[in-house]
């Protein structure tokens, strides 16, 4: 008789056995004809070209972050709003004061900028040409 270790020993047994089999199956059964197609890195359907060490933008990382937290909190409002008639006027408010909360927080990156895909450049002050003048003093 097999103990609940057993058990799950022989479980793992027969499933690392059974991905071997299919694996070697695979191997036997699948073309193996290399054409010059076949080993090219596929990036979308276009040649490489360049480095593949290219530094992105950190805007896109940082949308995708701001993306991620509002997609997230817009998710908790479908259950409040399938249930907060059960909790009445407080699960109301509740809800409201969390709807302002996100409200708040997208106003302010809206007005931060980081919403925008490019930010304008700011171009540096730049300082008038003072040589006319230096050449007249040292004359």
């Amino acid at each position: 008789m097999l103990t609940e270790f057993g058990k799950i020993f022989v479980f793992v047994l027969l499933a690392v056995v059974f991905v071997a089999i299919v694996i070697f199956f695979a191997k036997l059964i699948r073309p193996s004809r290399i054409t010059h197609e076949k080993t090219k890195i596929y990036e979308c359907g276009e040649d490489a070209k360049g480095s593949p060490w290219v530094k992105f933008n950190i805007r896109f990382y940082v949308v995708a972050l701001i993306f991620l937290i509002f997609d997230v909190e817009v998710v908790l409002l479908f259950p409040w709003a399938l249930s907060y008639k059960e909790y009445g006027t407080y699960g109301f408010l509740a809800g409201i004061i969390f709807l302002l909360i996100l409200g708040l927080g997208m106003a302010y990156e809206w007005r931060k900028g980081d919403l925008e895909w490019a930010r304008p450049k700011i171009t540096p002050p730049e300082l008038k040409n003072t040589s006319n003048k230096t050449e007249k003093i040292n004359s």
